[in-house]
């Protein structure tokens, strides 16, 4: 798929809106229309190296499942992101957030996303779809609400949250130590248990 650019004015500053979009987690808020089954990829959502998998709503396609990681992110500026799925991960997500200054108490958005298919059955789904015009169309509704979200208070879906809820740290859960001198080491041998 070509690219596909949609933009939006938002009267934040740019500070303020990149902290909102450099954590993936928000993402689920204003783009959730054609993108469900959100997974965060790893716990930290924030910044290098956060992020996200999540089922796109394609007709004709089985294979709807993409995962998209940040690459690059230049605060306040820029994020990059790459990502892959469709069958067998063959298809190429590349995707572009920058943020401009548009005067003292604003800033314009422009994301952009394309894909890169190594099938040509990949493409000519693309194609039949109507990908492209279903792309531009989520990410033109998904900017309004980024602002509605941003400008105006409005709720937005829940953030991602990590599976399986908190982590065991936070649960205060420790394996009492008899138990942890026990354990079978990775190597498959028994450790020796003091009796």
């Amino acid at each position: 798929m070509d690219p596909v650019t949609s933009t939006v004015s938002i009267s934040r500053p740019r500070e303020e809106v990149f902290a909102y979009l450099s954590d993936i987690a928000n993402h689920r808020r204003f783009l959730d229309g054609r993108l469900t089954s959100w997974h965060l990829t790893r716990e930290d959502s924030i910044g290098l190296g956060a992020g996200v998998r999540v089922k796109a709503k394609l007709p004709l396609n089985r294979f709807s499942y993409f995962d998209v990681t940040f690459t690059e992110v230049e605060p306040p500026y820029r994020i990059a992101m790459v990502g892959r799925g469709g069958k067998y991960d063959r298809t190429l997500v590349l995707g572009e957030i920058t943020i401009r200054d548009d005067g003292p108490h604003g800033s314009t958005v422009a994301w952009t996303i394309e894909t890169e298919t190594s099938m040509p059955s990949d493409g000519i789904m693309e194609t039949v779809g109507l990908q492209k015009t279903l792309a531009r169309r989520g990410l033109k509704k998904g900017l309004e609400r980024l602002r509605a979200i941003l400008e105006d208070g409005a709720e937005g879906s829940a953030p991602v949250t990590i599976a399986g809820g908190a982590r065991k740290p936070a649960t205060g859960f420790r394996l009492p130590q008899e138990l942890a001198d026990q354990a079978h080491p990775v190597d498959g041998s028994r450790a020796h248990a003091s009796s």
